[in-house]
């Protein structure tokens, strides 16, 4: 039985303050949710980030089986081979990216229209929020 895995990355300003988004759940319950900030970034790279996080959270897991669901058309099209990576800050994210599927017995990576991954969407939001209001005090300290 395959886990499914949601990504979405979220950069505000592209670069700019970035997060990932990842939900991991199987036929009957989510796993695993993760909401982090990753710094400054583009949206691609917050994208490949998060991949690289939802892959290395399923190794963790010991899942075998993963079905990896993104609405970014670029990262699912060039982790397939339909397109080449050409962004050289995203090459190596590529390269790791794929030696992370290999440890999988089964891999498959879909792209999901945006209105089907709100959950990851979220969360990547919420990670870049939640920095923002931990790194700025209401009231200083004297």
């Amino acid at each position: 039985m395959s886990i499914q895995i949601f990504v979405d990355g979220a950069a505000r300003g592209n670069p700019g303050p970035a997060g990932i988004g990842v939900v991991i759940r199987n036929d009957k319950e989510i796993l695993l949710e993760v909401a982090d900030f990753i710094g400054k970034a583009t949206n691609n790279v917050a994208e490949y980030m998060a991949l690289i996080r939802g892959l290395e959270e399923a190794i963790d897991l010991k899942e075998k089986h993963v079905e990896v669901f993104s609405d970014s058309e670029l990262l699912v099209r060039q982790i397939n081979g339909e397109y080449k990576v050409k962004n050289e800050g995203l090459i190596p994210l590529f390269y790791h990216a794929k030696a992370l599927t290999k440890k999988f017995k089964k891999f498959k990576i879909y792209h999901t229209p945006r209105e089907e991954n709100k959950e990851p969407d979220k969360l990547a939001n919420r990670g870049i929020d939640e920095h923002s209001t931990k790194s700025s005090p209401l009231f200083s300290k004297r």
